[in-house]
């Protein structure tokens, strides 16, 4: 079967892409000894093929955009012998007709002072930074204030099952608590690897059956925008429409937005 125009131009890019990262590399980029005149500048393939430990071939066939089958491990392997970043890794699994694999923020990255302004700027409505595991990472003052926040908590989840006051003010707070694992479960099913969505569960499955009795249902729910009351001691009931959004530059992380009704 032909392929689609959609599929030939990917395998175009992909040409293109793998001979523009193979070109910008010498012999002594890579720890290799140049053999012989070169007529043009870079690896050649087979340089490359013996550094990705796969034949000369099949990778001559990958660079021409042929139809063939490839894995992520290989993949890796020629990521890693064009010295590719993270994002033209990225690149070349997605003209490789695969999934990019997720990257994940560094647990010890700082939150810029961009970001803490954008969420004190969000003020007086709440707002939080997140990481992919629902650790929290930044809180502004209408947070705490409307949600009850304190310097004891540190993750979205467990805050949700264990804060008092926090869980208090939710006003449906037992129908909505199998929604809320649901999400957490789609999110760690996107990481396998990630060991943290593990110490969480392991966490909150000590300190809390009625989480360990809905985690153990294995339901599973996508999060996105959605409405959350909250039953203030001082302010009364208060809804809150809310959004996620994606920090690009730190992938992993995610803003939460509280816009009231």
């Amino acid at each position: 079967m032909s392929p689609t125009p959609a599929v030939r131009r990917r395998r175009e890019q992909l040409s293109d892409f793998l001979r523009t990262r193979r070109a910008r590399l010498t012999p002594g980029d890579v720890g290799m000894v140049a053999v012989g005149r070169r007529r043009t500048p870079g690896l050649r393939r087979e340089e490359v093929a013996a550094l990705a430990g796969v034949g000369v071939s099949w990778y001559t066939w990958l660079e021409q955009g042929r139809g063939i089958n490839v894995s992520a491990e290989v993949l890796d392997a020629i990521s890693r012998a064009l010295r590719l970043s993270e994002p033209e890794r990225a690149h070349l699994y997605v003209l490789a007709g695969l999934n990019p694999p997720p990257a994940g923020a560094a647990r010890d990255a700082e939150v810029t002072p961009e970001l803490r302004r954008l969420l004190d700027a969000w003020t007086p409505r709440p707002a939080l930074l997140r990481d992919r595991s629902w650790n929290l990472l930044a809180v502004n003052d209408a947070a705490r204030t409307v949600f009850g926040f304190g310097d004891a908590d540190h993750n979205c989840l467990i805050s949700f099952f264990t804060n008092a006051r926090y869980r208090g003010m939710h006003v449906h707070w037992e129908s909505v608590a199998p929604s809320v694992v649901a999400a957490f479960r789609a999110d760690a099913a996107r990481a396998p690897d990630d060991p943290e969505f593990g110490r969480v569960v392991d966490e909150l499955n000590v300190l809390s059956p009625e989480f360990a009795e809905l985690w153990a249902r294995h339901e599973v729910g996508v999060p996105g925008q959605a409405v959350k009351a909250v039953r203030h001691p001082d302010a009364g009931d208060l809804f809150f429409d809310m959004t996620t959004l994606a920090v690009v530059d730190n992938p992993g992380w995610y803003l939460e937005l509280y816009n009231p009704r």
